[in-house]
């Protein structure tokens, strides 16, 4: 496989990485930076994240200049947390470039190997196919046994989380036949929250009260959870990623209320002084408009 990646794509030198390493190097140095040298792989794991967000913004922006920048940063993290291991003697930059690229040439035989996928609904079977043959084969090997939702990390954003763990569960034949199968597990979930907070103590305005009992509140919370774990498999069924799909919702009502905001600025108010029937208006409106 590694003959036919070799053969049909050639090598080119990337001399501004090996400056930036070097760059790295030179502030974790005994002279360096003091900052970059107190710095353990724990100190910055928070940085990982937070620059991965800020460049999902940059690139759902479209925004190219930014972008470039942001993709910078998490680079940045990517190389530091390399020259961290290395000055433990852990791994170095190479080490983490070397087993990304033979697991990436590992998993996509479509491309360097025999192996046929028509589309990208069929690669993501390949991988996961790929992914449990790895599994069983470090199980084989004498390998600790582990968990096959533990390659999911919990820091994932929820939805992201459920989808990923539904997709691993479904590699190992835990699965519905159709989407038909998947929406009535949806329906059963719903009447189970509806019935749990049916029973739970509320407020005057509708709300659990969780200090009269916060076990019911812990159990519709439990419940809506499982209508959110099964819409998520709705989601997968079809092939739509739900944490991308609920985020560009997030920016459609984003873009409608400032539409609202703009609206109501305009006749010297603010949207909190409109009625309902005026908000529905101006929201009606900003659909009409983003048609």
């Amino acid at each position: 496989m590694t003959e036919k990646r070799v053969a049909e794509v050639e090598a080119v030198p990337h001399p501004a990485f090996d400056e930036f390493v070097a760059t790295i190097e030179a502030l974790r140095a005994p002279d360096g930076c003091p900052w970059d040298r107190e710095q353990t792989h724990r100190s910055i794991a928070g940085n990982m994240v937070e620059e991965a967000y800020e460049a999902v913004d940059a690139i759902e922006a479209d925004d190219g200049p930014h972008m470039l920048e942001e993709l910078g940063d998490v680079l940045l993290q990517v190389v530091l947390q390399s020259q961290i291991a290395a000055d433990a003697r852990e791994f170095t930059i190479d080490d983490v470039c070397r087993v990304v690229n033979e697991k990436i040439v590992r998993r996509h035989p479509h491309v360097f190997g025999e192996m046929e996928a028509g589309d990208a609904n069929e690669v993501l079977d390949v991988w996961d196919q790929i992914k449990m043959a790895e599994r069983e084969a470090a199980d084989a090997a004498g390998a600790a046994p582990a968990s096959l939702l533990d390659g999911v990390p919990k820091s994932f954003p929820a939805l992201k989380q459920a989808q990923k763990i539904s997709r691993k569960a479904a590699s190992a034949g835990f699965e519905w036949e159709t989407v038909d199968d998947v929406w009535a597990k949806v329906d059963e979930e719903i009447v189970e929250l509806k019935a749990a907070y049916a029973a739970a103590p509320k407020s005057a305005n509708g709300k659990v009260d969780g200090s009269t009992d916060p076990q019911t509140l812990a159990a519709v919370e439990l419940e809506m959870g499982d209508v959110l774990f099964s819409l998520v498999n709705v989601a997968r069924k079809m092939g739509v990623q739900a944490e991308e799909a609920l985020r560009a919702t997030c920016g459609k009502f984003r873009a409608r209320w400032a539409f609202m905001e703009g609206a109501a600025a305009g006749q010297g108010r603010r949207v909190e002084d409109l009625s309902m029937e005026e908000m529905e208006g101006l929201w009606q409106m900003s659909k009409a408009l983003e048609g």
